[in-house]
């Protein structure tokens, strides 16, 4: 399973992304540019400007018409896809930690930090599709989480619902029309949340957490189902269409890195079965934790990006798919 290797970062990754279809990626680092690539053969087909600090998100439509990005500059920005031009500019008074457009692509919803005395909100914006350029500056809802501090967010299947992560390792349902917690498991995780994604239909989600655990949730009441313990922090997770696989990915802090945990294999993408909770393979390549991980919608590849300011793309060999569900993958190198 030889990596394409795509080397349009000076910085380390934040988040990637693929389009609905798969055949774009889109990579977002604390570099303040967003790349965008052709999955399939890592070719840049191009680059979105204009951020001033780091980007710690990035999201796009079901149609691959329209990205949305947040960053360290305190600001969101809706980009048109095909000519990298920036639509409409979000400034607010912290850092804009989360980006997520709705499933129906009618909203973005967002998280800023709390910091310098101003209190973590979380917001959601109607998306003028018409007018691209004339998008209202003031959000569709507006509320302030109490208690720990909102680390990951997106929207559940009714987009009158969201789910959140929490620093202190909760996992929460909000009513957005109200405002409110509708239920929270407080202790879904025992540290931050790091990562939310969901299935395709989104009944259920796996999160990721520095307690050194990823976990799989149903939707609906946030019921615990499975859960993938692992000897180092995690930093994402994803779920794997087609087979009954989820993909973790993590290492230590930077600071706490050496050249001998590296080689130890602390910064490889682990695959586990979803439901019998056994670790069945991991993959080497990164020289640093390995911050983002997204599954190509086919099943067919999947991207990490790093520490290191790489991003790696593997396209499955054909045995992934002939080995039996509970076998074992092995260990891949390059």
């Amino acid at each position: 399973m030889r990596p394409i290797l795509l080397q349009g970062h000076e910085r380390s990754l934040t988040q990637i992304k693929y389009n609905r279809e798969g055949d774009l990626l889109f990579t977002c680092s604390k570099d303040h540019v967003i790349n965008v690539w052709y999955s399939h053969n890592g070719e840049r087909l191009g680059t979105y400007e204009g951020h001033n600090g780091s980007v710690w998100s990035v999201d796009v439509d079901s149609k691959s018409e329209f990205l949305v990005s947040g960053a360290a500059d305190n600001t969101m920005r809706l980009w048109q896809v095909s000519t990298g031009k920036c639509l409409y500019t979000w400034e607010f008074d912290t850092a804009v930690r989360r980006v997520a457009f709705s499933e129906d692509d009618k909203q973005v919803i967002q998280i800023t930090e709390q910091r310098m005395g101003f209190q973590g909100a979380i917001r959601i914006f109607n998306i003028n599709q018409q007018d691209q350029t004339n998008q209202s500056a003031q959000p569709l809802y507006e509320f302030n989480p109490v208690g720990s501090k909102v680390t990951v967010i997106a929207f559940a299947k009714d987009p009158t619902t969201i789910v959140t992560g929490h620093e202190s390792g909760k996992l929460s349902l909000w009513d957005v029309r109200k405002g409110e917690e509708i239920l929270t498991k407080e202790r879904a995780h025992n540290d931050f949340i790091t990562d939310m994604q969901f299935s395709p239909d989104r009944s259920y989600l796996i999160t990721s957490s520095k307690d050194k655990s990823a976990k799989l949730h149903e939707t609906k009441n946030l019921t615990p189902l499975k859960t993938y313990p692992t000897e180092t922090p995690l930093n994402s997770a994803a779920i794997a269409p087609l087979r009954p696989y989820v993909l973790l990915g993590g290492g230590q802090e930077a600071m706490s890195v050496t050249t001998t945990s590296a080689r130890q294999g602390k910064f490889e993408t682990r695959f586990w079965h979803k439901v019998f909770e056994e670790e069945v393979g991991r993959v080497k390549g990164h020289f640093g934790p390995i911050n983002t991980i997204a599954v190509h919608p086919s099943g067919r590849s999947y991207a990490s990006g790093g520490e290191d300011g790489f991003v790696r793309v593997h396209h499955f060999d054909e045995n992934y798919f002939r080995s039996r569900p509970y076998g074992d993958l092995g260990e891949v190198e390059d």
